[in-house]
């Protein structure tokens, strides 16, 4: 909740902070908060920043300090006239900006649908330039990218020294009675279930709901959470089915999926050594450890008189008739 509000307060802030909006390329609307550098973004350069995407009646769709972690733009060309990318040419290192870009106009030219219950013509975008790395004319393509990964490293590894300290934070606060794993998984088993747990090879039905440690839901196979948490359908809403032991998800699921039985009901706190590592992917930043709700429904265990797949055939090679003498 906290942080939520601290949020909320910045792109209030930033939004009504000196002067109206100007018109800007395809009908964009901008307004230059904070304008310090000299030097602005130019296509091609690295840019590091933070910021909040709103609808226009105040509801918070994304941001960067929910996830802990700034964005990273790289060699990126504006997709239309008046693009995110479009506004933040006209800042530089250090400079905050507020954009309104017709959410009609970003649906159709992107592909994706308006978030649901989206209420407002625009898309309003609270955008803090933390750093620029800017892609020199004359200096060779590998010093850049020195530059850029040198950067990368150094918040990665601040993200990684950080979280133990969120995990022990997330732990004491919500005062959970965890049992951790040698691996490093914390878990709590609400409902034992049935008792008969799952071996490696069998394939668990089970209900979830992914999270980071500040409750905002990235994933999750029920629609009404999903509906609740303003999500945008990207799979059927229903129970996943997945091997365990196969290595079919991350290491932290895998094993806490090991540990429960039909009708079990658990909450796996995984820190990112078991979960999505120091590169993160999709929606999970680098570093980030999660929290899962896990709800068993079922479990199969494979049939032993199941009939065994049939042995691949093999061409054999044809004897060749000798050569006729002439």
């Amino acid at each position: 909740m906290k942080k939520k509000l601290v949020i909320l307060a910045v792109a209030a802030g930033l939004a009504g902070c000196k002067g109206g909006f100007k018109q800007g390329d395809g009908g964009m609307l901008y307004n230059i908060v904070d304008h310090k550098s000299s030097a602005t973004i130019k296509e091609g350069d690295f840019v590091s920043l933070n910021g909040v995407i709103k609808s226009e009646g105040d509801s918070v769709l994304s941001s960067t300090y929910e996830s802990g972690h700034p964005a990273f733009l790289l060699d990126q060309k504006p997709s239309f006239k008046g693009d995110l990318l479009s506004a933040l040419s006209l800042v530089g290192e250090g400079d905050s900006i507020v954009v309104k870009i017709n959410a009609d106009t970003v649906a159709k030219k992107s592909g994706q649908p308006k978030p649901p219950g989206f209420k407002g013509k625009y898309f309003v975008y609270t955008i803090r330039i933390e750093k620029v790395i800017p892609k020199e004319k004359g200096v060779a393509d590998s010093v850049f990218q020195k530059k850029v990964s040198a950067y990368v490293k150094s918040i990665g590894d601040a993200a990684k020294a950080a979280e133990p300290g969120k995990i022990k934070n997330y732990i004491e606060s919500n005062k959970l009675n965890v049992t951790k794993t040698a691996s490093g998984l914390n878990y709590i088993i609400t409902t034992p279930g049935d008792n008969v747990k799952p071996a490696a090879g069998d394939t668990v039905v089970a209900n979830y709901v992914g999270k980071f440690l500040n409750g905002k839901v990235f994933d999750t196979s029920l629609q009404d959470i999903a509906t609740k948490n303003k999500m945008t359908p990207m799979h059927p809403y229903q129970p996943m089915r997945v091997a365990v032991g196969a290595h079919a998800i991350i290491p932290g699921l895998d094993e806490g999926m090991l540990l429960l039985s039909k009708g079990a009901k658990a909450t796996f706190i995984i820190p990112s050594s078991l979960g999505y590592g120091e590169q993160g992917g999709g929606p999970i930043p680098p570093s980030s450890p999660l929290v899962f709700d896990i709800e068993v429904v079922s479990i199969v265990h494979p049939n032993p008189n199941a009939p065994k797949p049939a042995a691949p055939m093999v061409a054999q090679p044809q004897a060749q008739a000798p050569a006729t003498k002439k």
